[in-house]
């Protein structure tokens, strides 16, 4: 039988367990402050809770803490990758980066992923199971605890599809920027998706006040099938017109990722195609050269062609930017880590 996770429950949900425990509203608001704010590894470091009540909640409870498996720290720019193992042995990865503007985390909403994206690592093997909204928080929890300082930014683009674990994500945002608890801004979260439409729509809807990212990555459906079967499901019609109603339902401006490879999808022709797909949005592409995966295959263009495609887009009035590439030499792109972890303890 699965046990109620306390880092799990909302305030009003938190209120009512501890008043069917026989205890007052305000231990409620005590248990919050002490998972979200002071950030407690257990129950029993919780000293203005009773004794009898702290083993209570100990024994009926479920409280979520990561373990760190490995640490990675860049030379070339600081930038920390975390190998976290969660309480059923499967292991996570997660990031902190450092930038002018403060320190942000890339988080993964899952162990794996089902969309098999060709180009990325977190896919192989496929999806194992959705994290939990505390599995999300503590990500971020334990490496503002590891390094003893706050995080300014989360972004949900690591390992999974967010939108695939889509309650999870949505009581994950809540719980984080709850004033109560660590009270971070909608502002400052950017949440990713491969392209499910139907709940990029949901998602408008909330009108939540994050930044939202698509991964689109080709500029007609022909070569976006290649590259991500989710395309076989949502038409690149149907993802913009989910794009065009979160745009009018929330103003916030959308973020296209498009990771260029070598030969396939940096041609001229296919800078072209996408000036006229995004011409007239308020958008921004944000180009990525593609992270080598060796069971992939596919190789990055070299410099100059990257700068070519960027000045095409940006002379036909498409806002653009070259990603800013964090811990190249510590294999930093989703699910290297995880995938070299996991085959090493294969054998």
């Amino acid at each position: 039988m699965n046990r109620t996770d306390l880092k799990n429950l909302t305030m009003e949900e938190l209120t009512a367990v501890v008043t069917g425990l026989g205890e007052k509203k305000f231990r409620a608001e005590q248990l919050f402050n002490w998972m979200h704010k002071k950030q407690a590894r257990s129950v029993a470091e919780m000293t203005d809770l009773s004794e009898a009540f702290r083993k209570k909640l100990a024994e009926e409870f479920d409280y979520t803490v990561l373990e760190k498996v490995v640490e990675l720290v860049s030379e070339i720019d600081g930038t920390r990758k975390y190998l976290f193992r969660l309480q059923d042995g499967n292991v996570i990865e997660s990031v902190r980066m450092e930038y002018h503007h403060g320190l942000s985390v890339c988080i993964s909403s899952q162990v794996g992923c089902r969309m098999g994206c060709s180009f990325c690592a977190s896919t192989i093997g496929g999806l194992v199971r959705n994290l939990s909204a505390a599995e999300m928080l503590e990500q971020i929890y334990s490496i503002e605890r590891l390094g003893g300082e706050k995080i300014s930014n989360v972004v949900v683009m690591g390992s999974g599809e967010p939108l695939d674990n889509f309650d999870n994500l949505i009581r994950f945002i809540g719980l984080l920027c709850s004033e109560k608890g660590r009270n971070l801004s909608h502002r400052s979260i950017t949440v990713s998706t491969c392209g499910l439409a139907d709940r990029l729509k949901e998602l408008a809807d909330l009108d939540l006040g994050i930044n939202p990212a698509v991964s689109l990555h080709a500029p007609n459906d022909e070569m976006r099938k290649q590259l991500m079967p989710v395309a076989k499901r949502y038409s690149i019609k149907e993802l913009m017109e989910a794009v065009d109603y979160y745009f009018e339902k929330t103003g916030r401006r959308m973020t296209f990722e498009y990771s260029l490879i070598r030969g396939q999808n940096d041609t001229d022709a296919c800078a072209r195609e996408l000036i006229t797909l995004l011409k007239g949005r308020n958008c921004l592409v944000n180009l990525i050269p593609v992270n080598p995966v060796k069971e992939r295959g596919y190789e990055r263009p070299e410099g100059p062609n990257v700068q070519t495609f960027q000045k095409k887009l940006e002379k036909a009035g498409i806002n653009v930017t070259i990603r800013r590439e964090m811990g190249s030499d510590i294999n930093a792109a989703c699910g290297q880590l995880r995938r070299h972890y996991e085959e090493e303890a294969k054998g």
